[in-house]
């Protein structure tokens, strides 16, 4: 009797082993840590030939005959199953104008200038699955991002340089609804920034509905108090309208519009606003090239995004307002697949004389235009 309970319990044993090399075996295994990035560089030309070797009210590509390098990123990541999360280590000038850092060193770097994005993500058992993000990320506003090789265009509008901002720090929540509509929850610090700066968050929200296989509308918004706490409390609001059309296999068309405004001084105080439009189009030509067109319109009657929402709205009913135009071609060739080359013509217009540098001999108050020839080169790794 003795040895038929040992019998049973070593079965027992066993068996629980085998079932939990089973179980281990089934279990799935976790997502990987991925790592991808790639190296930006471009020449520009401003035929204005400006003293100043910039090229005005762009916010990458400002460097003027002679070679730059923008950006050179690299992405570690691991897919939410259920939780994950995602590095983007950023360098070169333009991580240095996302991040508010002056040029040449002359403001020190702290740990986040270099991380473009970093935060983690959980996928929470709440109906179809809530997607939660916590820490920093690019902004949901805009059509256009802050990698070049993500962007028909190598340049980016006036609407993305100056209307929205590039990077939050907070909370987001994601739920998708049906196959054809999503939403996405902002609990933010604020526009560019690590730290809330007035102890009052800005909310943001997504909705994403797809009215076909080949046409999205999205609506991004972003809402809340933005000044100093030690300053006048102005509330910023900015409203944002995407629509992308897949017309076949060779043409794709977007659009996008803005519209923002922040009250300066409490609800008595001065209203600055600022609104804009931009219509886009590619064409595939082969799988090695394509051409893509952008056209532009971005009102700032006061100046107040151009000059880094920094200052009130002028008291002269009758001071020149301005508007910015612009016009790009860029077409794209894949030497090699990794390998992304562009050459952009574009040129940016003003109603007012004097935005646009020029060479030191020729009055800048006579310009109202600035036409600029660009080749860009991106390596994918």
């Amino acid at each position: 009797m003795k040895q038929t309970y040992l019998f049973v319990a070593a079965f027992a044993l066993c068996s629980t082993a085998l079932y939990a090399a089973d179980s281990a075996a089934a279990a799935p295994a976790p997502a990987p840590i991925t790592w991808s990035g790639f190296v930006d560089a471009y020449y520009s030309k401003n035929f204005n030939s400006p003293s100043n070797s910039t090229n005005a009210l762009r916010n990458f590509d400002i460097s003027e005959n002679q070679f730059a390098l923008s950006l050179a990123e690299l992405v570690i990541q691991k897919q939410a199953s259920p939780v994950g999360f995602r590095m983007d280590l950023d360098f070169g000038t333009t991580n240095d104008i996302v991040q508010g850092v002056a040029p040449y060193g002359t403001t020190p770097y702290n740990t986040l200038s270099i991380l473009q994005q970093a935060y983690l993500t959980a996928i929470l058992p709440v109906g179809s699955g809530l997607t939660v993000d916590v820490g920093k990320f690019v902004t949901h506003m805009g059509y256009e991002v802050i990698e070049s090789k993500d962007n028909w265009n190598y340049s980016r509008s006036f609407m993305f340089a100056y209307a929205i901002p590039y990077y939050h720090t907070g909370v987001r929540a994601s739920y998708t609804f049906s196959s054809a509509f999503s939403a996405t929850l902002h609990f933010l610090n604020g526009w560019n920034s690590y730290i809330d700066n007035n102890r009052s968050q800005s909310l943001g929200l997504t909705l994403n509905y797809q009215v076909t296989p080949s046409t999205d509308i999205i609506f991004n918004g972003i809402d809340g108090f933005e000044r100093p706490f030690n300053s006048p409390y102005g509330k910023r609001a900015v409203a944002d309208f995407i629509v992308s059309q897949t017309v076949n296999d060779m043409l794709s068309l977007g659009l996008n519009a803005d519209y923002g405004q922040e009250r300066l001084g409490g609800s008595a105080g001065p209203l600055d606003m600022w609104k804009g439009a931009a219509i886009y189009g590619k064409c595939t030509i082969n799988p090695k090239s394509s051409v893509a067109l952008r056209a532009e319109v971005y009102s700032d009657p006061y100046l107040y995004t151009l000059n880094g929402y920094g200052t009130l709205p002028p008291t002269n009913p009758f001071d020149t307002k301005e508007t910015l135009k612009e016009v790009t071609l860029t077409y794209e060739y894949h030497l090699f697949d990794p390998l992304i080359t562009r050459v952009e013509l574009r040129d940016d217009l003003s109603n007012n004389p004097g935005f646009f540098s020029t060479a030191s001999a020729t009055p800048s108050g006579s310009v109202t235009s600035q036409p600029t020839l660009l080749i860009g080169v991106v390596a994918i790794f």
